[in-house]
């Protein structure tokens, strides 16, 4: 019985990673962020294959991610502020970790 449920339990936890990264990449592109962000390539801001890269392996990365989706920010990319965004706290965490994904 245990022969099966590690791979059942690893191949669960598979899926429902994918699921997230999908539902973050679908909310990514219901949102106002896809007006300014790629993820290949700069626009207004940053790729977010950039932003990943520049907080990849940082303790606090999600919530400093989250927080600067939510609140916005400037300075940090350049002279061009990246406004608030009408997001739940939920939704800035999950566009975070989903963002992190894609280093």
């Amino acid at each position: 019985m245990k022969n099966l449920l590690i791979p059942a339990l690893a191949a669960g936890a598979l899926f429902a990673s994918h699921a997230a990264l999908a539902d973050g990449e679908a909310l990514f592109k219901s949102k106002p962020c896809v007006a300014c962000h790629a993820v290949d390539t700069k626009m207004v801001g940053p790729a977010l294959k950039e932003v990943a890269a520049k907080y990849a392996g940082e303790d606090g990365a999600v919530d400093t991610l989250a927080s600067h989706i939510k609140n916005g920010s400037s300075g940090i990319w350049g002279p061009i502020p990246m406004p608030p965004n009408q997001v739940s706290d939920e939704e800035a965490r999950q566009l975070a970790e989903w963002v992190l994904t894609l280093n």
